[in-house]
């Protein structure tokens, strides 16, 4: 993946249970449950024909770039509620958050050079820019979303057009094409050390490229997830309904124009400028179905509250994500490459491998969490975050109120 997760940032600080919104562990377990799904189909598909490959189409068309939205999503989400409980307690809200992001790059870091998972680093660069513009107002807040959704395929159409009007040809990302052929070829053969040294030089080289420094579309998600929180949303959805309803609808009329009428459009005859139109210059785009996913849990949980114990499969592992994620990652990456057991399963098989895997870290989410205030990681991230080693054990007795 790019991948994803995240919570307060990936996994929140667990507080009272009264004050917990589970809505968002029950979105991030479900998050990392379909990217399980679209990882055996990104890294594990055994070509088949027939019937049974309209399964990777589905995968493609309904899950795929939505798993990651709702990860960037949450990310702005997760952001939202940490500074929320930092200004309430009146906390030096930079130096966490800095220490914070360091972190999370960390972890980014070993997921994409040991792994070959490609997100957290990502998040963790544009999650500093959040820190500069919390205290932007929601238009501006609306408008830079947009930008930084529309920046990349603006510029691509641009530099098509002007290659096409003065006949220079634009530059070509070659030597980053030749990074990914190469880790994914290192990722077919049994030397691990070898495949650890192309995804090296792969991360060198995709966060060093010309357009680091380029808002995208993650950005833009991270941006709505925190106005989401600002408003209200996740705290009273009831009072927001006709709100998160109209953004359920704008996301699935993206999804269908996207894949109904943008593909579909005519070719403008210059070279390489036809993606831009047809992803909708980033504005009209598929990944926009995230927000109605994330919408029909958020009120189905407000309608009928019993759900949250029914969904409880989900919040389990959704209050572990970071933990998850990494696990899942690592395991995923030893099953489908050379140095492990370069398996592969057919599409019929996706669904019962995703619920086996799953399953296994709900339940071991579970009982960690019936022994601990926090995941492992979410610990090792909580204590650098707040550079002092945090208190791990539950404690018996009453409650006590926990807080970011």
């Amino acid at each position: 993946m790019t991948e994803t997760t995240f919570n307060e940032d990936l996994s929140p600080a667990p507080i009272d249970a009264g004050e917990r919104l589970h809505a968002l562990d029950i979105l991030r377990g479900l998050a990392l449950c379909a990217m399980i799904f679209v990882h055996f189909h990104q890294k594990m598909r055994r070509p088949v024909g027939g019937l049974e490959d309209l399964i990777g189409w589905a995968v493609y068309v309904l899950v795929e770039q939505k798993a990651w939205g709702t990860f960037a999503f949450l990310f702005g989400v997760g952001f939202a509620v940490l500074l929320r409980r930092l200004d309430a307690r009146g906390a030096p809200v930079v130096s966490i958050y800095v220490r914070r992001m360091i972190a999370l790059a960390i972890f980014g870091a070993i997921a994409e050079i040991f792994f070959g998972f490609h997100i957290l680093f990502t998040y963790a660069c544009w999650g500093l820019v959040l820190l500069l513009i919390r205290g932007w107002s929601t238009r501006a807040l609306l408008a830079l979303a947009i930008a930084a959704a529309a920046a990349g395929p603006v510029i691509d159409e641009w530099i098509s057009v002007h290659a096409w009007w003065t006949g220079v040809p634009p530059p070509r990302p070659g030597t980053f094409m030749a990074l990914m052929k190469a880790a994914a070829e290192a990722a077919k053969q049994p030397d691990y050390s070898a495949l650890v040294a192309a995804r090296w030089a792969l991360f060198k080289g995709s966060h060093l490229r010309r357009w680091i420094f380029l808002p995208d579309v993650n950005l833009a998600l991270f941006i709505v997830g925190l106005l989401a929180l600002r408003h209200g949303v996740f705290d009273e959805p009831l009072r927001h309904k006709r709100l998160i309803v109209r953004w359920m609808i704008f996301g699935a009329a993206a999804w269908a124009a996207s894949w109904t009428v943008l593909q579909h459009l005519p070719s403008i005859g210059i070279p390489d400028a036809d993606w831009a139109i047809q992803y909708g210059f980033g504005l009209i785009q598929d990944q926009w179905l995230c927000f109605t996913y994330i919408g029909a849990i958020v009120l189905l949980l407000a309608y009928r509250p019993q759900w949250t114990s029914r969904l409880s499969i989900f919040g389990h592992a959704g209050r572990m994500a970071l933990t998850n994620y990494m696990l899942q990652a690592a395991v995923l990456d030893v099953l489908s490459s050379g140095y492990g057991f370069g398996l592969t399963i057919r599409p019929l098989m996706y669904a019962p491998a995703t619920a086996l895997l799953f399953g296994i870290e709900a339940a071991a989410s579970r009982a960690w969490l019936a022994r601990f205030r926090f995941g492992p990681l979410e610990w090792v991230w909580r204590t650098i975050t707040y550079a002092k080693v945090q208190p791990l054990r539950r404690v018996a007795g009453p409650r006590i109120l926990e807080s970011v």
